[in-house]
């Protein structure tokens, strides 16, 4: 039997990252869909793990090669997507998948699998609280941190084609909210 699918997306920022790992911890019978990207790895990132870290030209032959169940250019000549293998690999344990993408790949892959998957969308209390949370993390230049707020404006006017909105301002109240909405939808 094929599992059910939990995407989670929000703009950077938004703690959909933390509450996601929070839920593979509990006995949801969940495991985390691990995205492709061409971005360089960080130094606390293992491959396999936190991405399937790909170049450039290996992502784009993957692309051609229709190996992506969704796949987006985030930024400029920046990719991120979800091999299809992936799915197949987590639905061959019997378990249900979760993803942590960005709102346009959430977006698809709800559109590829409406009846199976369920969408939530994380909502920062704030784009004030969202740079604060940005420049607290240290992992992104100011340049960076701008990008990522202007693609947040953009990202929050997509809420509403997500199955539920879930607003992260008391991170454990949104955990158990997100727990809630996945044992809602495991039952069906």
């Amino acid at each position: 039997m094929e599992g059910k699918l939990f995407i989670f997306s929000a703009p950077s920022g938004s703690g959909k990252t933390t509450i996601v790992q929070n839920l593979l911890e509990k006995e949801l019978n969940l495991e985390f869909s691990i995205s492709a990207t061409n971005r360089p790895k960080r130094e606390n990132e293992t491959y396999g793990k936190d991405y399937y870290f790909l170049t450039t030209d290996e992502f784009k032959k993957s692309i051609e090669n229709n190996e992506f169940v969704e796949w987006e250019e985030v930024y400029a000549n920046r990719f991120y997507g979800t091999l299809k293998n992936e799915l197949e690999r987590i639905w061959a344990k019997g378990k249900h998948v979760v993803f942590d993408v960005d709102v346009i790949g959430g977006i698809n892959i709800k559109k590829q699998y409406p009846e199976k998957a369920l969408s939530i969308f994380i909502k920062p209390p704030s784009i004030e609280d969202l740079k604060k949370r940005l420049k607290s993390r240290s992992t992104d230049s100011k340049k960076d941190i701008k990008t990522r707020i202007n693609k947040a404006n953009e990202e929050l006017s997509y809420a509403d084609k997500f199955d539920k909105i879930i607003v992260n301002d008391i991170l454990a109240k949104a955990i158990k909210e997100a727990e809630h909405q996945i044992r809602l939808f495991s039952k069906h």
